[in-house]
């Protein structure tokens, strides 16, 4: 089976690129984060200034007692910067946390976007539940990335920047020494442990994209799991996913520990040389009893956010990671796009003109050969064919899902290339073979044709579309939830809200693709001649199986494998004696067993 696109392991994006693509988002509150930076030095400042202040007390307290004065403003002081150095960083969080929201909003919105702006190509090959946890932790990654980035990262390093350089200034050259080869052997065992379990994350994130792929797949599939009994065979694929996710976690968080042991041990042989550096000079009188509390103090604080500063990068990397998958979807290219240049569609009174189509879904399947007819204004053009010829192919292409290999579709002698999407499709409606509504209600899925529309323009639609009774008669009406892809309503029921969809819209190209195959004869009578009277004045596009429902066509095609290989009118195909002449008797022999059969069974 060839994989689809998204199964396709994710591209190792550069980090740098992906931070970079935040950046905008980032600058769009530019005073906010200024000052959010601002206030992070300022809390720093104030961190690294509490251990100064007190080795002042501990020197003033260490004096012998007839010359003890309590050292009152140092110990305000030391209060004061301590109080500061939380406070900054609090207001600092408050001030950025708009910019973080604003930026997960922004870029989930913009592959959102994105994700409708690419082909029925990519749509018809992606997996759902992948998709959509791909979107969830890659906006979840950008909340940790910005806030942990920003604000530990960055205030790390810039508070071992302020250590080293006070230790410098004023003390031994080795206790700098000490702490610089304890830091870059802290930074080495992270980087390298960290890159090699960033394989386990992928495999997890991997996983569980799958496992939620085929939990999706199964439960919109409901009905056909049931069907076969199947439910069994379903866990034992879920639970596949999931073991493979389990190993990747188990071994994952066996290399944390690790990890973590490594760090530990690192911080603690630094610690204790420093230590018993500082405790050598005390002894020694190079040192105040305040310059060993102040080294101490300085390590300790070095300890919590450098051994934060592991997890931090760690999980940055996760994020990554998570985000990578995201942004490979803002990455899958556009298959149909709008020209620089792209018109507006003059669709009044349209004219549709196929010259010479050539359209293939894979390159070594070609679809359609050389497909030339015209539908003239205000007429009703009809296919018919076997099932796989090439029919519902053409109103693919009409509505610019594809783009053809050779020819040209027009409208107006407009090639469709060459005008917006959104003019072309807002000129055409179609009611499908297989409706699929959104899980939402009745009123709702009518109203998607035209969101615009007064609730008596819907009301209107439904009793055009013979649904307007059936709706009244349901308890909550037309708030009547449909259900998943309208599981909830019968394949008639659903088929009569996609045409009330439709006649809303009230579009100047119609598209009937096998319409009424969804309904009875009696209910497909009554949509018929509704569905001729809508197309009144209207360029209309008819594909059928039913041979009956286009009889009277202004024109009918014959289309097999691809190619138009009759076309006339009803009477005129019946004359020739070929293809379409040999359906027509095939339905109607059929019609008439059917008839038999059910008087049959009406009589016994």
């Amino acid at each position: 089976m060839r994989p689809t696109r998204l199964e396709k392991p994710a591209a190792t994006r550069n980090n740098l690129k992906t931070i970079a693509t935040l950046l905008p988002y980032l600058w769009e509150f530019k005073v906010r984060v200024i000052l959010a930076l601002s206030l992070l030095v300022l809390a720093k400042l104030a961190n690294v200034s509490v251990p100064l202040v007190l080795k002042e007390i501990v020197d003033a307290l260490d004096q012998p007692r007839a010359e003890l004065v309590l050292p009152v403003f140092l110990l305000i002081a030391y209060g004061v910067l301590r109080l500061c150095s939380t406070l900054f960083g609090e207001l600092r969080d408050a001030i950025f946390a708009k910019v973080t929201q604003r930026a997960i909003r922004r870029v989930a919105n913009k592959v959102f976007s994105h994700l409708h702006s690419l082909s029925l190509r990519f749509h018809l090959e992606r997996q759902t539940g992948g998709v959509s946890r791909d979107i969830e932790r890659g906006t979840r990654g950008i909340s940790f990335l910005l806030n942990f980035m920003l604000f530990n990262i960055l205030p790390t390093l810039l508070e071992i920047g302020l250590v080293l350089a006070i230790l410098i200034k004023q003390y031994d050259i080795r206790f700098s020494i000490i702490i610089s080869l304890t830091l870059l052997a802290y930074i080495v065992l992270t980087l390298i442990v960290t890159e090699w379990r960033m394989i386990f994350r992928r495999t997890m994130n991997n996983m569980d994209s799958k496992a939620n792929t085929q939990a999706i797949d199964s439960l919109l599939n409901y009905e056909t799991v049931k069907y076969f009994g199947n439910e069994a065979w379903e866990a034992r694929r879920y639970d596949e996913h999931l073991q493979s996710w389990e190993k990747a976690a188990v071994r994952n968080q066996t290399s944390l520990a690790t990890l973590n042991a490594g760090q530990s041990a690192i911080i603690a042989i630094g610690v204790t040389l420093l230590m018993l550096l500082a405790a050598d000079q005390v002894i020694d009188g190079v040192m105040t009893l305040g310059d060993l509390v102040l080294i101490n103090a300085f390590m300790l604080q070095l300890y919590m956010p450098l051994h934060f500063l592991g997890f931090v990068y760690r999980e940055i990397k996760h994020s990554l990671a998570d985000m990578e998958r995201m942004f490979t979807l803002l990455d899958e290219n556009k298959e149909i796009q709008d020209k620089p240049d792209a018109q507006t569609l003059d669709a009044g009174h349209a004219t549709i003109r196929f010259h010479h189509v050539d359209f293939s879904y894979e390159n070594n399947r070609q679809i359609l050969f050389d497909v030339s007819f015209d539908i003239p204004a205000g007429q009703n053009i009809a296919v018919v064919g076997h099932s796989g010829s090439g029919k519902s192919t053409l109103a693919r292409l009409l509505f610019r899902f594809y783009d053809v290999q050779s020819g040209s579709i027009q409208i107006n002698d407009q090639d469709i290339r060459a005008v917006t999407q959104q003019s072309l499709r807002a000129a055409m409606g179609i009611v499908p073979q297989d409706t699929v509504l959104f899980n939402d209600s009745i009123y709702y899925n009518i109203a998607y044709g035209r969101p615009e529309a007064t609730q008596e323009e819907v009301f209107a639609a439904a009793r055009a579309a013979h649904i307007h009774d059936f709706i009244e008669s349901l308890p909550e009406k037309y708030a009547t939830i449909v259900g998943e892809r309208g599981l909830k309503l019968s394949g008639g029921e659903k088929q009569r809200v996609a045409i009330a969809r439709t006649i809303l819209k009230n579009p100047v190209i119609l598209i009937f693709d096998e319409a009424t195959s969804a309904l009875d004869s009696n209910s497909e009578k009554r949509i018929q001649a509704e569905l001729k009277r809508i197309a009144q004045n209207r360029t209309t596009l008819t594909i059928a199986h039913r041979l009956s429902t286009i009889a009277d066509a202004d024109q009918i095609l014959v289309m097999d494998h691809g190619r138009i290989i009759e076309r006339g009118t009803h009477q005129q195909l019946l004359a020739t004696g070929g293809t379409y002449a040999q359906m027509w008797e095939l339905q109607q022999q059929e019609e008439i067993d059917q008839h038999t059969q059910e008087s049959t069974i009406s009589a016994s």
